[in-house]
């Protein structure tokens, strides 16, 4: 399936180049000044290219995959340009509407880093769950693991 978004924006080699240069590192990339792409490793490409007034992405990939990465690039170009109230609509190649992204709001950006922040905190607190679990150290699951159902609380009743 094939989706192309063109954003209207005053700087689209910036755009572009922020882009690539932000998801290449965690997916093979590449920006030459003017265009680019973006792989992601087999399940779909973008191909990007700049023009005087906008940024065309064209994004290749299964049918069953076509919201997920319209999302993800969308949203991480929308939110690099928050503040140029960037927005990048898809449409797909047999004509039907895809999804949308931005333009995203302070609140908006806000509710974004809070979010990151808890993804992070859990992600720290399962590696440190596994770290501990590794060195035999007692964990908090495994303590309620070992504790019997319906057990009484330890705290004195008033």
């Amino acid at each position: 399936m094939r989706s192309i978004a063109s954003v209207p924006t005053q700087r689209p080699a910036r755009y572009g180049k922020q882009l690539v240069s932000h998801m290449g590192r965690k997916i093979k990339g590449a920006w030459d000044g003017e265009s680019g792409q973006l792989d992601f490793n087999g399940g779909g490409d973008v191909r990007l290219s700049s023009q005087d007034d906008s940024l065309t992405l064209e994004l290749s990939c299964e049918e069953s995959e076509v919201d997920r990465l319209e999302y993800i690039v969308g949203v991480h170009l929308a939110r690099f340009g928050s503040k140029d109230g960037l927005s990048v609509a898809w449409k797909r190649e047999d004509g039907t509407e895809g999804t949308v992204q931005g333009p995203y709001s302070e609140a908006d950006m806000q509710a974004f880093a809070e979010a990151k922040k808890a993804r992070l905190a859990a992600q720290a607190a399962e590696k440190a769950e596994e770290a501990a679990a590794a060195e035999g150290a007692p964990t908090a699951k495994s303590a309620e693991e070992v504790a019997p159902r319906g057990a009484a609380s330890a705290s004195p009743e008033s």
